[in-house]
């Protein structure tokens, strides 16, 4: 992870409330801290409680495989800080697919992945996890965090889902639900405009351009507070409680 991205998920956490009961430090990081310690529950908010942005969030959409070395860099170091840190004027969409081929199979599909079986599963995991919650994300970001991505995700979901339960998702995952999920992510990677040509792919309110390219995976932080079109948030240098940019040189 970055040191800007760092710094900044660490002054986030160091403002939230005094009585956490997830302290940093003792294994645990200041990016799991945050997650235990209110940021996902203001992300998770009914928009009644959470700032007014008269103004659509910036929605990032991102097309990737679950073990694409240049994917798990973006999504951890670069995508989650950002949603993180931007919760409240970004929205992201994860399509886990990629460079995967799907071929009917009877009623169902069988796929192939670029990296693999073990890649395979790792998509699969993680679109049947993101259909069945909203802790989706975080769950994801942990798996793509660790030295294995597949073998990460039980614990990963026992983190931060253990509600959810293990035998679900692998039901999801061996059955007809994840097999109609991943057909419905191959059509909408197949269904780009321009066509995909390597992954992480990444559309910006529905556009992917070069340029968008370019800055959402150097600036993914810089370009969502860009393009964001309400009010500044104080994450991006707004007055509103007195927080700026942690960001050198801005």
């Amino acid at each position: 992870m970055k040191a800007p991205t760092l710094l900044i998920l660490v002054i986030w956490f160091n403002v939230q409330p005094s009585s956490c009961p997830h302290p940093a430090g003792r294994g645990r990081s200041s990016v799991d801290s945050a997650l235990h310690c209110g940021v996902l529950r203001q992300c998770r908010e009914p928009d009644s409680t959470r700032p007014h942005r008269a103004a659509d969030p910036v929605h990032v959409g991102v097309y990737y495989e679950s073990l694409c070395p240049d994917c798990i860099n973006f999504l951890s170091g670069m995508l989650f800080p950002t949603w993180i840190m931007l919760h409240d004027i970004v929205s992201v969409t994860l399509v886990p697919y990629g460079n995967a081929q799907e071929k009917p199979y009877g009623q169902r599909y069988n796929f192939a992945c670029q990296h693999g079986e073990q890649e395979c599963l790792g998509n699969m995991i993680q679109t049947c996890l993101l259909n069945m919650t909203d802790m989706a994300f975080p769950i994801i970001f942990c798996m793509e965090s660790s030295s294995n991505v597949t073998k990460a995700a039980k614990s990963c979901v026992d983190l931060f889902a253990p509600h959810l339960g293990w035998d679900p998702i692998i039901k999801c995952v061996n059955g007809d639900l994840g097999n109609q999920l991943m057909h419905q992510n191959a059509l909408k990677t197949n269904a780009l405009v321009p066509p995909h040509q390597f992954v992480p792919w990444v559309t910006v309110n529905g556009v992917h351009t070069e340029e968008l390219q370019k800055e959402a995976t150097s600036s993914l932080f810089t370009l969502v507070c860009r393009m964001f079109k309400g009010a500044r948030t104080p994450a991006c240098g707004g007055s509103q409680g007195g927080y700026k940019s942690s960001f050198p040189n801005e």
